[in-house]
């Protein structure tokens, strides 16, 4: 491996730690001596890259540092092209023209014998329902809005909720939203075919959307421990 290589993947194991990592756990995840270490995070920060701490007290990127794309492996290329292609092929109309975007950008940055025509994997499946209140549900998780939805359940019974909208999962028989129900206190899951519609409340979620989704996975792995237990 080049230095300069090494350099970028220095650079590259900082940026996945948000906090100061040891030198001793940087020099072992690299595979190279501690002493190596020191230089590299010595030349690293004459080359202006915001690179803090200092021996014994570990190493932090500040944020905001831009560089050129890295290099894919031939796995990680074909994980993102088959991902970006199951998403145009389930959801053609809501994030296809996303996923277009994001594949031409990863193209850019591949050399020509690694192009995304290349990879010889193809999604294939029935392409999903698009709801109309699926664009809504994710501004509203993205500004941590609740949501008025219009909802009939499986006997058929309508109402009114306010939720606070926190994920959205997509299975093979449906399209689901899990969320927390003003009305029942807990968490619940709406399937999308059931949304008769869904408008923006008015005001913020009770909570922010991080606690939100960790104390809904916490809920759902104890569910799921509960099954396995019993």
């Amino acid at each position: 491996m080049t230095r300069a290589a090494r350099l970028l993947d220095l650079v590259e194991l900082l940026r996945r730690h948000r906090r100061a990592v040891a030198g001793e756990t940087l020099a072992a995840e690299l595979g190279i001596s501690l002493r190596t270490l020191y230089r590299d995070i010595a030349v690293l920060q004459g080359q202006g890259v915001p690179v803090e701490g200092a021996a014994g007290l570990g190493y932090v990127l500040r944020p905001g540092l831009t560089l050129p794309p890295l290099m894919f492996d031939e796995d990680e290329i074909d994980a993102l092209v088959l991902g970006l292609r199951l998403v145009t092929r389930r959801l053609p109309e809501t994030l296809g023209p996303g996923a277009a975007g994001a594949l031409a950008k990863i193209e850019a940055v591949l050399p020509a014998n690694r192009s995304a025509e290349a990879v010889q994997l193809f999604a294939g499946g029935a392409a999903a329902e698009e709801f109309a209140c699926l664009g809504t549900i994710r501004e509203a998780i993205r500004a941590e809005d609740a949501l008025a939805i219009r909802y009939t359940d499986k006997a058929g019974v309508a109402s009114q909720r306010a939720v606070w909208p926190i994920i959205v999962g997509f299975f093979d028989q449906a399209e689901v939203l899990a969320a927390w129900c003003e009305m029942r206190g807990d968490f619940r899951h709406f399937r999308l075919d059931r949304i008769a519609e869904a408008v923006p409340a008015g005001r913020r979620m009770g909570r922010r959307h991080r606690v939100l989704l960790a104390d809904w996975r916490l809920m759902r792995d104890a569910e799921r421990c509960a099954a396995d237990m019993g």
